[in-house]
């Protein structure tokens, strides 16, 4: 069992871009995962990711104050704006806009920490950055998208502040309780070594549903529509991983905190903004989901190629 769950863990990318195969072969095995049912899954992820943090990560925050601040500050200012950007100059479609635009706004992913622990980057600073990001994405996220794409379709940030709040603050504060209280309890330890794998499957689960949903709209679409959307999004994705990663050279960061920044800037929780966009924006922009499952299953690909980049120019 460990083996298995230790190649689920390992082995992310493959298992998401599987499960994104499989349910545009055959929608209906994931055609169950959506609306409630999406938002519980989410809820899941974000619960292994409160398990996962101690006291000593939350002293993190407090020791390391003026590190973790000007990265959750580049995460929400260069990602939204090259998202922005990227809608102008790709010239999207309304809902293909609002997707992208979700996607940059989101916190940092659940991933990330696990990739910068790959590369040998500076783990601590990984989960400072994830856990404020997260913390405080119910008010900048609403906020976010409402100021880059409130002009052109109807943003719900109020009802979008508290989706956030029950898909991310109450799990990952449920997950560090329960961490705390149960963590002499004899089998803890086992449990612990079984929430990786799970946070991928739930990923995986995710991503298998949107595909299912948006599948005759991809048809419709056709290959182009794939072949635009999966452009922006790696366009976004590399772009934040890059002037992360200048970022960090410019402030003359140490060579395990400028991948970390890299790695923390490109990485979004392409989850959350595929439960907004599938709650909000779905019902009158069925595209807006398009871009959001793409970057689920991109972002666990890239941040594993970058993260072998990284051990091989080091080395280098």
């Amino acid at each position: 069992m460990k083996k298995f769950f230790g190649f689920l863990t390992s082995n992310a990318s493959l298992v998401v871009v599987s499960a994104a195969i499989l349910a545009f072969i055959w929608p209906v095995l994931t055609s169950w995962v959506s609306g409630s049912t999406q938002t519980v899954i989410l809820g899941l992820i974000m619960l292994t990711m409160g398990l996962t943090l101690t006291p000593a990560d939350l002293k993190i925050l407090v020791s390391r104050p003026l590190d973790i601040a000007i990265g959750a500050l580049a995460q929400y200012t260069l990602m939204p704006l090259i998202a922005w950007t990227l809608t102008r100059c790709f010239g999207l479609s309304p809902a293909l806009a609002i997707g992208i635009v979700l996607v940059g706004c989101c916190p940092g992913g659940v991933s990330s920490n696990i990739m910068s622990y790959l590369c040998r980057g500076d783990v601590a600073f990984s989960v400072g950055m994830t856990t404020v990001s997260t913390l405080i994405s119910p008010v900048v996220t609403p906020l976010l998208v409402l100021l880059l794409v409130g002009e052109t379709v109807d943003v719900d940030a109020w009802g979008m502040f508290k989706s956030i709040l029950i898909v991310t603050l109450l799990p990952v504060s449920l997950g560090f309780g329960l961490r705390s209280w149960c963590s002499k309890i004899k089998g803890f330890d086992s449990v612990m070594a079984v929430m990786p794998s799970l946070s991928v499957v739930c990923l995986a689960l995710i991503v298998g549903g949107v595909v299912s949903t948006v599948h005759d709209s991809l048809m419709a679409g056709g290959f182009g529509l794939f072949l635009l959307t999966f452009a922006v999004v790696l366009c976004h994705n590399s772009l934040g991983y890059l002037l992360g990663f200048l970022l960090g050279t410019v402030l003359k960061f140490s060579p395990a905190k400028r991948k970390t920044l890299s790695i923390e800037v490109g990485m979004q929780n392409a989850g959350l903004a595929t439960n907004l966009s599938s709650q909000f924006f779905m019902a009158v922009h069925p595209l807006a989901v398009v871009p959001c499952a793409i970057s689920c299953v991109w972002h666990s690909i890239s941040g594993t190629l970058l993260a072998s980049l990284f051990n091989k120019l080091e080395k280098k």
